[in-house]
């Protein structure tokens, strides 16, 4: 299933199996993992320090590196464009699979 696919998911278990396949790319993963901890660095920051405007910053730190990793090293559109929710969960359980040894890192 490529990313152009019009599939319509009726569940996050039907989705992830498209969700891995179209974040096949090394490098690509690494900098969804890279954006996640860094939005979860930035919201923990925001929390300690109550400097609420770094939270404007959440979905350029997410965003931008896994949209890097699409265009440039997977070349393909991110997930987020055509399934926004399950993309998000999707980038979180990914994470989650590789610290636990799911997937590789």
């Amino acid at each position: 299933m490529s990313a152009e696919t019009t599939a319509r998911f009726n569940s996050f278990a039907e989705f992830y199996p498209y969700y891995l396949q179209e974040h096949s790319n090394d490098v690509c993963r690494r900098l969804h993992y890279v954006g996640s901890l860094l939005v979860l660095s930035i919201l923990a920051y925001a929390i300690v320090t109550q400097q609420w405007l770094w939270l404007v910053a959440l979905p350029f730190a997410g965003y931008g590196f896994a949209w890097v990793g699409h265009f440039v090293f997977e070349k393909n559109k991110p997930a987020t464009f055509k399934y926004p929710l399950y993309s998000l969960m999707g980038d979180w359980v990914m994470l989650k699979d590789a610290f636990t040894g799911r997937i590789r890192f």
